[in-house]
């Protein structure tokens, strides 16, 4: 019984963390939820993301959705886009973003 107790603690800790991270390049790149705040911007791609939605049991929706954003922000930033928007709903931990560039580029 004390293993049972064990593993079911252990898997519900590990739900709780939140295992992507946003790049500092990322950290750039902004999440909007409809495409009318992009109209002035240009499209520049779109990127597909997958986290894990089911350990052994069905994750936080919120955190799947956090962390779904956080890759495609990660990605977006090596585009050098600086917005995403979600371009698809959320199947089995998979989201698609578009990604735009709204803002000038920034000298390197």
């Amino acid at each position: 019984m004390k293993k049972v107790l064990i593993a079911v603690c252990g898997c519900l800790a590990l739900s709780a963390c939140t295992w992507v991270k946003v790049t500092p390049n990322g950290e750039s790149v902004r999440l909007v939820q409809s495409a009318r705040a992009v109209e002035p911007c240009k499209r520049i791609g779109k990127v597909n993301t997958k986290v894990v939605s089911e350990v052994v049991f069905n994750r936080d929706p919120e955190k799947v959705a956090s962390e779904l954003a956080d890759l495609a922000r990660n990605e977006a930033a090596l585009m050098r886009g600086d917005t995403i928007v979600p371009a698809s709903e959320i199947i089995d931990g998979r989201r698609s973003f578009d990604v735009y560039q709204c803002f000038p580029a920034k000298l390197q």
